[in-house]
C-alpha cells in the first residue's frame, strides 16, 4: 500500500495517537531452543477431532493454562505440527488477526490493539484506543489499518521496528471539527459494526463490511468513501478480493455469498452473481489462485466449507462441493497456496489440501490447542529443503493467541478415500468426552 509522499502532510494531532504505551509483562511460551529441536517437535497427523487420552503431552506452563499439543515424531506423515508459542491474557477476546512482515496484530474487545514482533512474539507495544472494541484489522507494509466500536476505521503507520511508536495518519470518515457544520462523513459513516476489511492493491481501494448490511470502499488518500451500496439483507461477516481481476466476494448471516464487480471508469459496483447453495449464515471467505485454477472457499454455521470453481472461459463460479469435519459452526478460513486452514466454534483448526488438478480435497490433520471457537486464522509460507514449512496464527474466544508450525512432506501421497471404519469413527465421536472442548461449552451448545 503506497501512500507516497502526502501522508508526510497529514495530520497526526489526536487524541489517541498519544496514547501508545511501551511493552509490559506478558505471558509468553517459547519452546523453541534449537533448530534441531524444532525439527522434532510436531505433531503427528490425526483425522479424528477427539484427542487420544494416552498422547504425551508437556507440562503445562506456569504462566498460561493451556497445554500444547502433543509431542510426536513420525516422518511418515504426509504433515506434522506443533504449537510453537501460546500468549494469554485476561483483557477480553480475541475479535482479530493480521500479520505484517514485522507484526503480529491482535484486537480485543478491550479496545486494545497488540503488536508482537515476529519472529519470536515478543511484544512490542501496543496502541490504546477509546473508540470501542477492534473487530477487523488489516496490514500491509508499514500501514496498519483497524475497524473500531464507533464505526469508524483507523490507519496507522507502523514502520518503526526497534521502537514501536505507531503514528495514525488517517480516520474514515474524518471527524466533523466542533466549529463546522456537519459534512458528508455523516452518510460516509457505517451506522452498526465494521466486521471485516479488503484492500485492492491495483485500485487503491479499501473496502469495508458492517452489520448494517453494507460495503463501502474508500480512497484512504483523499480521505472518503467513493461508494456504498447495500450488499446483503443481514450483517456482512467477510470481504475477499481477487487482485487478478478486482471482483470483490462478500458474505452474510442471509446465507448468501455475492460477487461484485467496479463499473469501468466509475466508482460504483455492481452485482454479477449470487452463491446460495448453502442454508446456513455465512462467516468467512478465502480465496485461493493459481495460473490454472482460482476457488472461493465459504464457512458456514453449520459447520460446513463450501467452495466453487471459476470457469476459465465464461468466469463463473461453479458449485464444486464442500468439506465436512467441524462439528460446529466454521468461523475463519485462510488458504496459502493449495492448504486451506478453517477454524471452528469446536475449538480446532483444520489442514486441507486441494489435489492438483481438480476439486478433490484431503483433511490432512485436525490441530486442537483452544479451549474455545477459534475466531481468527493467518498464515505465511516458508520454504525449506526438507519440504514445505508454514506459520499458523490462530485466536479463540478463550483469550489465548497461538503460533503453529506447520511441515508439509512434497513426496507423501494422502489417499483421499477414507475406510468405512474410519468413517464410523469420525461420525461417532462424543463431545462431552473430547479433552479439547471444555465441559461448559459443550453443554452449552448441546442445549441449543
Amino acid at each position: 500500500m503506497e501512500f507516497q509522499e502526502k501522508t508526510k502532510r497529514w495530520s497526526f494531532i489526536d487524541e489517541e495517537a498519544s496514547k501508545v504505551e511501551k511493552p509490559t509483562l506478558l505471558c509468553v511460551v517459547n519452546h523453541r531452543r534449537s533448530s534441531e529441536r524444532d525439527d522434532m517437535q510436531f505433531s503427528a497427523v490425526r483425522i479424528p477431532a477427539a484427542s487420544a487420552a494416552s498422547s504425551p503431552v508437556r507440562p503445562m506452563s506456569p504462566e498460561t493454562p493451556w497445554m500444547l499439543s502433543p509431542v510426536r515424531t513420525s516422518p511418515s506423515q504426509p504433515l506434522l505440527y506443533h504449537c510453537l508459542v501460546s500468549l494469554h491474557r485476561h483483557e477480553g477476546s480475541i475479535l482479530s488477526l493480521a500479520v505484517s512482515k514485522d507484526f503480529i496484530f491482535t484486537g480485543t474487545k478491550s479496545c486494545r490493539i497488540r503488536a508482537w514482533a515476529r519472529p519470536d512474539c515478543t511484544e512490542a507495544g501496543h496502541i490504546k484506543a477509546n473508540s470501542g472494541e477492534v473487530r477487523a484489522i488489516l496490514a500491509r507494509g508499514r500501514i496498519l489499518i483497524t475497524a473500531h466500536g464507533d464505526h469508524r476505521v483507523r490507519v496507522w503507520d507502523v514502520s518503526a521496528m526497534d521502537n514501536f511508536r505507531p503514528k495514525k495518519i488517517a480516520t474514515l470518515p474524518p471527524k466533523n471539527s466542533f466549529f463546522m457544520f456537519p459534512r458528508k462523513s455523516s452518510y460516509q459513516k457505517h451506522k452498526d459494526y465494521i466486521s471485516c476489511l479488503a484492500y485492492n492493491h491495483e485500485e487503491k481501494l479499501l473496502y469495508t463490511g458492517s452489520w448494517d448490511k453494507t460495503v463501502k470502499a474508500w480512497k484512504i488518500l483523499e480521505n472518503r468513501c467513493v461508494d456504498s451500496f447495500v450488499a446483503h439483507e443481514s450483517h456482512v461477516h467477510a470481504i475477499a478480493i481477487n487482485q487478478e481481476d478486482g471482483c470483490v466476494f462478500t458474505c452474510s448471516s442471509d446465507a448468501s455469498v455475492k460477487i461484485w464487480r467496479r463499473v469501468f471508469g466509475e466508482s460504483s459496483h455492481i452485482l454479477t452473481m449470487t452463491l446460495k447453495f448453502q442454508l446456513s449464515p455465512v462467516n468467512a471467505l478465502a480465496l485461493s489462485s493459481s495460473p490454472s485454477t482460482c476457488i472461493l472457499y465459504s464457512g458456514s454455521s453449520d459447520g460446513l466449507i463450501n467452495f466453487w470453481e471459476k470457469e476459465k472461459t465464461s468466469g463463473r463460479f461453479n458449485h464444486g462441493g464442500f468439506l465436512q469435519g467441524h462439528h460446529f459452526a466454521v468461523l475463519c478460513l485462510a488458504a496459502v497456496a493449495d492448504l486451506i486452514f478453517s477454524g471452528s466454534e469446536d475449538a480446532t483448526i483444520r489442514v486441507w489440501r486441494r489435489e492438483e488438478g481438480n476439486c478433490l480435497h484431503t483433511c490432512l490433520a485436525v490441530m486442537d490447542g483452544h479451549h474455545g471457537p477459534v475466531k481468527c486464522l493467518a498464515a505465511t509460507l516458508e520454504r525449506e529443503a526438507t519440504g514445505r514449512g508454514l506459520l499458523v496464527y490462530s485466536a479463540s474466544l478463550d483469550q489465548t493467541f497461538k503460533v503453529w508450525r506447520v511441515k508439509v512432506n512434497p513426496a507423501e501421497t494422502v489417499s483421499l478415500q477414507h475406510s468405512a471404519t474410519e468413517d464410523q469413527q469420525m461420525d461417532s465421536v462424543d463431545f462431552e468426552t473430547s479433552p479439547v472442548l471444555s465441559p461448559s461449552w459443550v453443554a452449552k451448545k448441546l442445549q441449543v
